[in-house]
């Protein structure tokens, strides 16, 4: 399984933007007095919630939603996985919330999910932002 435990919530947040569609628009580069960068969300237009006009690229990308530590933009980032791959988000969620147990998730015949149990649900339920960030990383990454 990727790990993500070394990255940072600033480089998760920005690799999770990328993976959702996010990116940064260099207008006039060729002009320095009216050089700048701004973080442009998935639908291509610019995300002035989040920042607005930047002087370095870096700057922008710190813009992205917060999705290690805002519940809200965890869940944002957990619906694109779940649509992407919801075997994989699981079992990723899983393996970050109950480390320890030897759970095994596998598809039954009319694709349920087997072979959990009611702590690591429990646990699923109650994770973090962060541990749905890093699910979603893991999921979205191998897309």
């Amino acid at each position: 399984m990727t790990q993500v435990k070394d990255k940072t919530d600033q480089q998760l947040n920005r690799v999770l933007a990328e993976l959702m569609g996010y990116t940064i628009y260099h207008y006039d580069k060729d002009v320095a007095e009216r050089c700048y960068f701004e973080l442009t969300a998935p639908d291509g237009y610019p995300e002035i919630v989040f920042g607005g006009e930047r002087n370095t690229e870096l700057e922008a990308w710190a813009d992205v939603p917060n999705y290690c530590n805002d519940p809200a933009a965890s869940l944002e980032v957990q619906t694109k996985a779940i649509e992407a791959n919801k075997l994989i988000y699981l079992n990723a969620l899983l393996s970050l919330v109950s480390p320890g147990e030897d759970i095994q998730f596998g598809l039954g015949g009319s694709m349920e999910v087997v072979g959990y149990n009611i702590d690591g649900t429990s646990a699923m339920l109650n994770a973090s932002p962060r541990e749905r960030a890093e699910a979603a990383y893991i999921t979205l990454q191998g897309e």
